[in-house]
């Protein structure tokens, strides 16, 4: 399972990336917008100019920008397959002055998350410099996420950022270096190699060796309320505002005066001994009620409240490159009560005679998972005297020679939006990964497993909390029938792979259950990945717990009641094919996006139709499974394609033993004896029956011979003297021995 996984997505590696729409739909959006949605004050549109089509915004007699469709531009494919239209508008310096969503067909916006919270979340790029993310000053801003609509909401603001860059780019807003600019001398910074003799803190200070930051707890919450964050505002993390939320100090530890100063003589040697050629280091020390490191990496290996950054990108640091310090050796230095020496990894691109900066994210929480997170800049310029500056003529450009490298286009500087999911989300897959090997391993030594009923329960039921808990309320990671509409229509429509690599753990639970009904059908996903399915079969072990009857649905009742998730599967499919946005309204027959997504958090019909049937599943095990779910149906028709039978029976099963069938908690075991494998869920109940020789009628009469034969061979047996009778476990079938021959009867 494991091997297709990463079979898989090395395939898709490979694969282009879509290419934005071929005819411009500008013409179609325009209509639906004021001219003072895009620019305050705004009063008409010019006509559209250029391809792709930009539209002039005029205040009056004054051009106040531009106005654009960002699907011209750049891919901006969403979870649907189709684009997500957003009209921007641009001032001439490249500021965005007003976003408009004009057009999509997002399943988790029509029903279920308030299409006004993710505009809110894209209206968090309104009044953002693209013009410096273009030239490469900044870092490209990143839109506020919303729970529930993670991967939709950046996709919107990856796209809009990305065709702004492009389209800045591309020279049309003007704003060309003049000829003199173009001219200017460039300067040429050398880092000074020899190490002078060790300053003191306060000299390090007063020259900028050593640059700081300095905030209160009510400076901060202040910043919180400008930033629109009011509960992020209310919970401060002292009850002073006074108090100090952090005073950070940052160095170049690399620079030899610098380190020397404030390592120490050994501790600067150290340093040297370990850094490669060519690469730096930073020193981070910090004070106060806010802690930069966090606990962050001791979870998952990377300090996510620091993040260094030059010319527009950044990196963050890891524990593999973190050394704690006790103290600053520096005469003066103050005593700080975090102190990290962090080595710049060697894959980012990080010169340290030019200007950079450590951003510090202020995070703020006021629920389980409700966060704010706001950036704080600490700008650091190293002082002259560690550098040697020389002046050095421009490189002329001869006519027809390329575009200079700022031309490059924004796709070609930064990795697409899904590589960055994949490598923000590391740790999670890690987790993921794991958690799949460790189900497979259980599926492949099954036998082993079902041996020990106890370990089994066990192992089972930890499995689902942790399938429900993490992978499911934490992650999100909820599969749903959706996902097989919007593939098929994407197969149909024109397919893109980006948006469904976007979600690395949906796309990661995918290519498992494809695999995983090659080898046991839909009963991997059913039975052990989906959250909605631990959450029924948790529920209900604690309702047998607690002594609630159980209602056990006639065979024949059951088995015209189980075709009717297979009924809503085939209307919502060929609902698809005429609308695939009516179809995903109409799949809310699924309580998934209720009772996981967002955690019931919703309007209260939805939350009403999600208890109602948590509480049937209380008296019927799996209720929904068993009766309404459509994507167990979608599941379950190619799970028949299926390659191997685990499931062991013995002759017996069903004639004239009823058993496992009796006991299955889905009844998916014919009174005749077989297993249904489309409705199998694979708990293995009744492959611990088919080992258990205490329960099992077949097994039973086994031991009762196999003790017989061990009575018949022991020497006190073999002496003579009455047969003991043989009792089986639990009432099971009770077999008299014959008496032993020459024995009294």
């Amino acid at each position: 399972m494991l091997c297709i996984l990463l079979a898989a997505f090395a395939l898709v590696q490979v694969l282009p990336a879509a290419p934005a729409e071929a005819a411009s739909r500008l013409a179609e959006f325009l209509p639906k917008v004021q001219p003072s949605d895009l620019f305050a004050g705004a009063d008409r549109f010019g006509e559209p100019v250029g391809e792709p089509p930009i539209v002039p915004v005029w205040k009056g007699d004054t051009l106040a920008g531009y106005a654009y469709l960002n699907s011209d531009f750049t891919s901006a494919i969403g979870y649907s397959g189709k684009p997500i239209h957003i009209l921007a508008g641009i001032d001439p310096e490249g500021v965005l002055r007003g976003l408009k969503l004009v057009g999509h067909q997002e399943p988790i916006v029509l029903v279920g998350i308030p299409e006004e919270k993710v505009v809110a979340s894209l209206n968090t790029l309104i009044g953002r410099d693209i013009g410096r993310v273009a030239a490469g000053a900044e870092r490209p801003p990143q839109v506020d996420i919303v729970s529930g609509a993670t991967v939709t909401v950046l996709v919107m603001g990856d796209s809009v950022v990305r065709s702004a860059v492009r389209l800045i780019r591309s020279g049309r807003l003007g704003g060309e270096a003049t000829a003199a600019e173009a001219a200017a001398p460039v300067e040429v910074r050398t880092l000074r190699q020899e190490s002078g003799e060790a300053r003191s803190w306060e000299e390090l200070v007063g020259d900028g060796s050593v640059r700081s930051l300095h905030l209160t707890v009510g400076e901060v919450s202040e910043a919180f309320a400008r930033a629109g964050e009011e509960k992020a505002a209310t919970h401060p993390e002292t009850r002073k505002p006074e108090d100090s939320f952090i005073a950070l100090y940052i160095a170049p530890a690399s620079v030899p005066e610098i380190g020397l100063s404030l390592l120490g003589e050994q501790g600067y040697e150290r340093l040297r001994s370990k850094l490669r050629p060519g690469q730096q280091a930073i020193l981070v020390a910090g004070d106060g009620a806010y802690s930069f490191k966090g606990s962050g990496y001791v979870r998952g290996g990377i300090f996510d409240r620091i993040e260094l950054m030059q010319d527009g990108q950044g990196v963050r640091f890891r524990d593999r490159g973190h050394t704690r310090l006790g103290d600053i050796a520096a005469e003066g230095a103050p005593r700080l009560r975090e102190i990290a020496l962090f080595t710049v990894p060697e894959d980012f691109a990080f010169d340290v005679t030019r200007p950079w900066e450590l951003q510090l994210l202020a995070q703020r929480s006021w629920g389980a998972r409700d966060k704010a997170v706001l950036p704080f800049d600490v700008g650091y310029v190293l002082p002259d005297r560690y550098v040697t500056v020389e002046k050095a003529a421009p490189v002329a450009q001869a006519p027809g020679d390329a575009e200079p490298e700022a031309a490059v286009p924004v796709e070609a500087e930064s990795e697409p939006l899904w590589v960055q999911m994949w490598r923000l989300n590391t740790v999670e897959i890690g987790i993921t990964a794991s958690a799949l090997l460790l189900l497979t391993a259980i599926f492949f030594f099954q036998d082993w497993l079902v041996r020990r009923p106890v370990l089994h329960v066990w192992v089972r039921r930890s499995y689902l909390v942790f399938v429900l808990v993490w992978l499911g309320w934490y992650a999100n990671a909820q599969l749903s029938v959706v996902n097989v509409l919007t593939f098929t229509n994407a197969l149909i429509t024109g397919f893109h792979w980006e948006f469904f690599l976007s979600a690395p753990l949906i796309f990661i639970l995918w290519a498992t259950v494809a695999a995983g009904l090659l080898f046991w059908g839909r009963g991997p996903f059913c039975g052990w990945l989906c959250p909605f399915g631990a959450l029924q079969e948790l529920t209900n072990n604690l309702a047998q717990w607690l002594k609630v009857p159980q209602v056990k649905v006639p065979f024949w009742l059951h088995e015209r009641l189980w075709p009717v998730k297979y009924i809503i599967f085939l209307v919502l499919f060929g609902l698809s094919f005429y609308s695939v946005a009516l179809a995903e309204v109409f799949a809310e027959v699924e309580p998934f996006k209720t009772a996981i997504i967002l955690k019931f958090a919703r309007d209260w019909p939805f939350v009403i139709f999600a208890l109602t049937l948590l509480s049937l599943g209380l008296f019927i095990e799996r209720f929904y499974c068993r009766y309404l779910c459509p994507l167990g149906a979608a599941l379950a028709i190619p799970g028949r394609i299926r390659m191997f039978e685990w499931l062991k029976r013995w002759p017996e099963c069903g004639s004239p033993c009823q058993r496992c069938a009796k006991e299955c908690p889905v009844q998916a075991i014919h009174p005749e004896g077989q297993i249904n494998v489309n409705e199998c869920i694979y708990c293995m109940h009744c492959q611990e029956l088919y080992h258990d020789d205490h329960r099992c009628p077949h097994m039973i009469q086994v031991r009762l011979k196999r003790e017989k034969f061990e009575r018949l061979s022991s020497p006190s047996m073999r002496g003579g003297g009455p047969v003991p009778p043989v009792i089986t476990h639990k009432g099971a079938v009770i077999e008299r021995s014959d008496p032993v021959p020459g024995s009294p009867n």
